[in-house]
């Protein structure tokens, strides 16, 4: 019995190996497809062109063996970019969808012109969007997500802001595009505009300034 199990465990040794050399066999000469083509969309003509000439000079062999980590590192240094999902189409195209970053507000830097995107990031246009903010004065990116976090969770049409002024204590004014000037505090401000919101709903008189520094308080100037 022992010399029988013997002998068969020694045949499939065999039959493993002589399968795993063929298998081993085809996989090396197996003539994997070269990347034909890349299809980008999202972005413009002219920036998806760039995207897609940005990774052609990759020099991808093939698409089994694709990093994706590599195409990543080149999308992510466009600034229009906010998210992106890359699908490989086998045998031989590369599929990567752009969800292009929303335009938040202008602004200068340096004189230079920039708008800013909802991924943080500046944008060089050279088109100027007259429906956007402006935003004065040096401020943190992140303060200004902070505010316009508070501005959506209380539902502050944020088309109706005309500029953004930011001062170097981390407050904010707000001006809307029917002139009314909104003076934030430098904490609670959800809280404030709360307050406010509830101010206009009660008040129909034309008001040109709206100060809501003090806590709880809500100080206006027809």
């Amino acid at each position: 019995m022992l010399q029988q199990k013997s002998k068969k465990i020694l045949v499939y040794f065999f039959l493993l190996l002589i399968i795993g050399t063929l298998n081993n066999k085809n996989l090396n000469n197996t003539n994997f497809t070269n990347v034909e083509k890349i299809l980008i969309q999202g972005l413009d003509e002219k920036n998806n062109f760039q995207l897609e000439n940005d990774i052609s000079f990759l020099n991808i062999n093939n698409l089994f063996f694709l990093k994706k980590e590599r195409i990543e590192e080149i999308i992510k240094k466009n600034n229009l970019v906010e998210n992106f999902v890359v699908f490989k189409k086998y045998p031989s195209t590369l599929d990567i969808k752009i969800y292009q970053t929303t335009f938040l507000a202008k602004l200068q830097v340096d004189d230079n012109n920039y708008v800013l995107g909802s991924n943080g990031k500046l944008i060089d246009i050279v088109q100027n969007d007259t429906s956007l903010p402006f935003i004065y004065g040096d401020f943190e990116i992140k303060n200004f997500f902070k505010l316009k976090r508070a501005l959506e969770e209380t539902n502050f049409d944020y088309q109706i802001i005309k500029n953004f002024f930011s001062f170097k204590s981390g407050r904010w004014d707000i001006e809307t595009k029917n002139g009314l000037l909104i003076k934030l505090p430098q904490k609670n401000i959800k809280e404030s505009l709360k307050l406010f919101s509830i101010f206009l709903e009660k008040n129909n008189e034309k008001i040109n300034k709206i100060d809501l520094r003090q806590h709880n308080q809500i100080i206006t100037n027809g």
